[in-house]
């Protein structure tokens, strides 16, 4: 998989996020298409456009979680070297599958490598 660049995605969304262009390049092809189809309203400009910010201020840590599955740049730490760093690396991740930015099939995989790697 090809990893994905805060820098490019932002500047997708500033450029063509009213066309959802950056939602097509972090694989999220639902909220893609659905940019593409109320384009016209420009709506999604001015979502993109929040979005642009949003990802200017994103921790590098999160931007990799999001989207370019790195389990342990969760916590901004290579693995974490404490029981309580790997506590929160695991609660952190399924924090994001409660928050349905991971599928649960993402997460258990996500989950089973992490602990492989303990």
């Amino acid at each position: 998989m090809e990893m994905k660049s805060k820098i490019a995605a932002a500047l997708l969304a500033f450029f063509l996020g009213g066309f959802g262009i950056h939602k097509f390049y972090l694989n999220e092809i639902g909220w893609g298409i659905i940019y593409l189809l109320f384009s016209w309203t420009l709506i999604p400009s001015l979502a993109a456009f929040f979005e642009f910010i949003g990802l200017l201020i994103m921790p590098d840590s999160k931007f990799d979680a999001l989207y370019n599955n790195k389990v342990g740049s969760i916590q901004g730490t290579s693995m974490g070297s404490s029981s309580r760093d790997k506590t929160a690396t695991l609660t952190e991740l399924k924090n994001l599958y409660d928050r349905g930015i991971i599928t649960a099939e993402e997460y258990e995989q996500k989950r089973r490598k992490y602990l492989d790697m303990l």
